[in-house]
């Protein structure tokens, strides 16, 4: 469940190389749009929605995506998710999506939770643009993730997964990229569901990996790839999705469809005082931290894909 490949990161972190001064820059322009501009989006702020899932979509076609949308009603209003892809070679159907969620909780501006995760999805796409790949790399943001809808057939990835298994997609792995941006070296800044302290770091300075039982392969494989071409800390686990935390993102919804799914986070609330508060602003995330994981990911994605 606990036990990973490879070894995590410790030491001090080397200095930034050009591509991830590259990425910091860029990521701090994404949230501070996102988070800073645009503010809190949902369905009752639903101008806001419309605004980010617009930004999203002019982000995706500036960098030469082709961006489709997935349509659907929810409470009076049609909301949609935001997909665009590369396609494969030998092995196109095979799918590998990654995903994240636009949407925030009411009056949150959603820095952390999740501008921080579209930011990575967005850089992500932007470094994997001209790469040459045996699977079919495929990059949605997804609406209504938060609560009311929630782990309910409302919830965009929700929409997204049923519709990916009643099309009989080969969809080989999923990754949810949810809240990547708060990082501490202090002791004690890390917290965990009742049981996990024993097992993991009290410095909340790691980015985790998070999957259900049935995910285990996938959460191994992207943790190896991660800490074998990655200068940072890094925590896995593969664990029932009834304990806390395990299952509070999109790949959710790709498990109850029986596909493999990773949540790649910096915990949320079990270290990010600011979780859901009007004080989830873009001055208090850690951006250098934060491109050193999306390069990272750029790599896990870059295996993942062939």
């Amino acid at each position: 469940m606990t036990e990973m490949p490879a070894k995590s990161y410790r030491g001090p972190l080397p200095a930034l190389t050009t591509n991830e001064a590259e990425i910091k820059t860029n990521l701090q322009k994404h949230v501070s749009t996102l988070a800073g501009e645009i503010g809190p989006r949902n369905t009752i702020q639903f101008k806001a929605l419309e605004r980010a899932s617009q930004y999203v979509e002019d982000s995706l076609k500036a960098l030469g995506y082709t961006v489709s949308s997935q349509e659907y009603a929810v409470d009076g209003r049609n909301v949609r998710n935001l997909i665009a892809e590369i396609r494969g070679g030998a092995r196109a159907s095979e799918i590998v999506v990654i995903g994240a969620h636009y949407d925030t909780v009411m009056d949150s501006p959603g820095a952390d939770d999740n501008s921080s995760g579209v930011a990575g999805l967005l850089e992500i796409a932007r470094i994997m643009k001209t790469s040459h790949s045996a699977r079919t790399l495929r990059f949605v943001a997804f609406v209504n993730e938060e609560p009311p809808y929630f782990q309910t057939a409302k919830m965009g990835s929700r929409q997204y997964a049923k519709q990916a298994r009643k099309d009989r997609e080969n969809i080989v792995a999923v990754v949810s990229i949810e809240t990547i941006g708060m990082y501490s070296d202090a002791k004690e800044s890390q917290h965990y569901p009742s049981g996990f302290s024993a097992l993991y770091p009290s410095e909340g300075n790691f980015i985790g990996f998070v999957g259900n039982t049935s995910s285990r392969p996938l959460v191994r494989e992207m943790v190896r790839t991660f800490r074998e071409t990655t200068a940072f800390p890094s925590e896995g686990i593969a664990a029932p999705s009834w304990i806390a935390g395990i299952g509070w993102s999109d790949q959710w919804s790709f498990w109850q469809e029986g596909y493999q799914g990773v949540m790649v986070t910096d915990t949320a609330t079990f270290r990010n005082p600011n979780y859901h508060l009007q004080s989830d602003k873009p001055d208090t995330l850690d951006y250098e931290r934060m491109a050193r994981v999306v390069q990272g990911l750029a790599k896990v994605v870059s295996r993942l894909v062939g």
